[in-house]
């Protein structure tokens, strides 16, 4: 049931209902914490800071963010078009198998301003490939979405892994991954360009890959709320039936709605690869694609949504780290329950509270009718 069917008004579903669930889930987060024998108010004091007190520590924060960024929006959208997207961790692999196999080729011979540009095509295509074929199989084999992008993750993640050992890997390397880039297919990092401008920044892995995140939610938005193509593709997602009766093809709309979540998932590969690692890796997504799920709940599958909660997944990846670093007893593995909880609550649980909400609203409703009757009268 959406909240919408219970008659609550935007603000409240998109503003009120998330911060309610994200208060909810810090709660029960300091719960766990007081369990433990640690402050709560301690962990979540150095958890801010670590995240967002200094430049160093809002560097990592953002860097984190661009790669959710581009895993909510590639959910979002095929949510749109009535599609559950798991593969998200398969096509931002091959996203990023896509940059390293142009890089590898064409980087030693290209300057950095055509190179970058086609390394965000190549990401961008691999994905949108890679997707496609679990659309293919659902909407011409019906072959569920669910289950195939389950699966394609695996593959994915067994193609590069033979790529690596078998044919990138530099011959005499005992390292799993590939030769590093010519400097023109790199990214520029965000601290290397303020130091041209004469800005000191400390180091991080936050790079121009977070102008692409942004460029993405806008095209995200005008494409879905602002274009033909947008609106033919959640009409056949809000009701496949109707659209077909109205005579629109909802194969092609599945596939086209597939398509563009992975081109979406796959330029995390141009943030992970081109503007961090300069070389293919093993597991460089790291989770980055689950996390794109509980981003676009908690997003209401909305671009600034979606931007919002990506901040707030970063600050946790980076405060969450310095949490287990700074807070006697509290492990990595504490760390990762506490942001287990938020996910749950503040994405996998989004709509338990709406009904509570929808009845508040309604019931302040009735009053206020009541009052412009006896006003009026």
């Amino acid at each position: 049931m959406s909240s919408q069917a219970l008659q609550m008004p935007r603000w409240m579903d998109l503003v009120l209902l998330p911060l309610w669930n994200l208060l909810i889930a810090l709660l029960v987060a300091g719960g766990v914490v007081l369990l433990i024998g640690a402050s709560p108010a301690q962990a979540l004091t150095v958890l801010l800071d670590g995240a967002l007190g200094s430049a160093r520590g809002l560097g990592y924060t953002l860097y984190y963010t661009t790669t959710f960024i581009f895993t909510g929006l590639a959910v979002a959208i095929a949510f749109h078009g009535g599609l559950f997207n798991i593969g998200g961790e398969g096509q931002a692999t091959l996203g990023g198998i896509g940059v390293a196999l142009l890089s590898l080729w064409l980087a030693p011979h290209l300057p950095a301003f055509v190179m970058i540009p086609l390394a965000v095509v190549a990401a961008a295509l691999f994905g949108m490939a890679w997707a496609a074929v679990p659309g293919y199989l659902q909407a011409w084999r019906g072959s569920h979405v669910v289950i195939t992008t389950i699966m394609f993750n695996f593959l994915a993640a067994s193609l590069n892994g033979y790529l690596l050992v078998n044919w990138l890997r530099p011959n005499g390397s005992m390292s799993v991954e590939s030769d590093a880039f010519a400097e023109s297919a790199r990214i520029p990092a965000v601290h290397e360009l303020l130091a041209r401008l004469g800005i000191e920044w400390p180091s991080s892995p936050l790079n121009l890959s977070i102008v692409l995140a942004l460029l993405a939610c806008v095209f995200v938005w005008w494409f879905l709320w602002k274009s033909r193509a947008g609106y033919v593709l959640r009409a056949v997602g809000s009701n496949p039936g109707a659209a077909h009766y109205a005579g629109i093809r909802p194969r092609w709309q599945v596939l086209a709605a597939m398509g563009l979540s992975g081109a979406l998932a796959g330029l995390v590969g141009v943030n992970e690869i081109a503007g961090v690692q300069g070389k293919l890796t093993l597991d460089f997504v790291a989770g980055a694609g689950f996390t794109g799920i509980a981003v676009a709940l908690m997003g209401r599958n909305h671009p600034v949504g979606i931007v919002l909660a990506s901040l707030l997944f970063g600050t946790l990846y980076q405060g969450g780290v310095e949490v287990s670093f700074e807070v006697p007893g509290f492990s990595r593995e504490m760390v990762v329950t506490v942001q287990g909880l938020i996910v749950l609550f503040a994405g996998a649980m989004a709509m338990v509270s709406a009904p509570m909400f929808a009845k508040l609203y309604a019931m302040v409703a009735r009053q206020r009718r009541a009052a412009g009757e006896k006003t009026h009268g």
